[in-house]
């Protein structure tokens, strides 16, 4: 299996996983509700992305040839950074963020 294959069968998965799910933005956020009334720690809908990918990089420490946690990682991370994007609270692009704020720069090192 090489990069494409993966890249294909997550294409599949999410298309798939969509008509059941509903929008990501909107599933993540619903799950991150719920985990943060669970656990009584706010989550973001990042936050469940990023989990999410975990489960699946746990899992593959058991299995790291274990081909559908890779096709996941990559489908969570598709869905997850559309969820960020769709999010109406986000003001930045999703891509080459940085930040200009001269703080940061300041303590850079």
């Amino acid at each position: 299996m090489n990069r494409v294959n993966i890249l294909d069968l997550a294409h599949n998965a999410v298309a798939e996983r969509g008509n059941d799910y509903g929008k990501p933005n909107e599933n993540f956020e619903r799950i991150a509700q719920m985990w943060s009334s669970y656990t009584n720690h706010p989550f973001k809908l990042e936050d469940v992305g990023i989990m999410m990918m975990l489960v699946k990089v746990a899992r593959l420490m058991e299995n790291p040839h274990h081909q559908d946690s890779w096709v996941d990682i990559a489908g969570y991370s598709a869905i997850t950074a559309e969820a960020i994007a769709e999010t109406a609270n986000n003001l930045l692009p999703l891509e080459d963020q940085q930040s200009t704020d001269s703080n940061l720069q300041e303590n850079r090192y």
